[in-house]
């Protein structure tokens, strides 16, 4: 029987020809994953090329590629600067992040990221630290529990599924996927099941990983982190992230507020390579379906020369 999968990486080639790889350069994969991307950026290196791969997740550690021209990280994207200073790396010619999460978290029943088996709600990517899924849901007030699935989980009307949490968790703790879901009967559209169950563990998974406050930070140490011309490519999953990823490219800011100059010139340091998003072809799609919701940016760190 073959081990499962760990993840498929989506929009590959478009992802290798987006870092416009140079055989000598520093690269950073900055969600190493299972490293598919790694493995194909460490192909075009040459003995002076190399790579960096930051992973939080325990289980990554595992798929190190065993080669000298690649350093394995454990570390939450958020702190790329820090590492890059503690290797000694001055600036990086391109930087990868696929925000997508692996089919290994998904497959991997005991980590609590998926409602298709009873497991503990713990939904963690970094195993050191705290919080878990069951936290929220347990000890999250009524008010804080509609942020998160309201904010992350874009519900539009989470009050329901706040009551009938508050009514089960003051029956007895909310401990497993199982029974969170036996707690959303009746209040979840049986239209929209699948949807509106994968909105709310999303909305969990980012809360106990704080994603997107770690995505914000990683943002904005890119523009420390590359040399002028260098490439940021960001593979996107959902529309919080996207818009974010979006927002930065063009503005140099999270809130895509355009920023201006004393001469009216648009004060952003970054030129854009893809104006609109990349994403799969029908075939990819069909061959991995889990792909289908990616979106690919490209931005190149502008100069001091432009």
């Amino acid at each position: 029987m073959s081990e499962p999968v760990y993840h498929i990486p989506a929009l590959l080639s478009e992802c290798l020809e987006a870092l416009d790889i140079k055989a000598g350069g520093t690269y950073v994969d900055a969600t190493f994953g299972g490293g598919g991307h790694s493995r194909a950026i460490i192909e075009r290196l040459d003995t002076q090329g190399h790579l960096y791969g930051f992973d939080q997740d325990l289980d990554a550690l595992r798929n190190a590629l065993h080669d000298s021209r690649f350093t394995f990280v454990r570390s939450n994207f958020r702190f790329l600067t820090n590492f890059l200073r503690y290797y000694g790396v001055e600036k990086a010619d391109g930087i990868l992040a696929d925000l997508g999460v692996s089919f290994h978290h998904f497959d991997e029943a005991d980590r609590g990221f998926s409602f298709r088996a009873d497991a503990p709600l713990d939904m963690r990517m970094n195993q050191r630290a705290t919080l878990t899924a069951r936290d929220v849901l347990n000890n999250y007030s009524d008010r804080d529990l509609e942020r998160v699935l309201r904010l992350w989980g874009d519900l539009r009307k989470p009050g329901p599924i706040v009551k009938a949490i508050l009514r089960a968790r003051a029956a007895a703790p909310i401990e497993t996927t199982g029974r969170l879901l036996d707690t959303l009967k009746g209040v979840i559209n049986p239209r929209r099941e699948k949807a509106e169950l994968a909105q709310v563990f999303q909305a969990l998974r980012i809360e106990v990983n704080h994603e997107m406050q770690a995505l914000e930070e990683f943002l904005k140490a890119t523009t420390q982190a590359l040399r002028p011309g260098g490439r940021l490519v960001v593979l996107t999953y959902h529309s919080l992230e996207d818009r974010m990823v979006k927002n930065f490219m063009r503005t140099g800011n999270i809130s895509g507020e355009v920023e201006k100059d004393f001469f009216g010139r648009t004060n952003s340091p970054w030129k854009l390579v893809t104006r609109q998003p990349i994403v799969p072809t029908p075939e990819e799609i069909e061959r991995n379906p889990r792909s289908r919701s990616a979106k690919l940016r490209v931005a190149e760190l502008i100069g001091p020369e432009d």
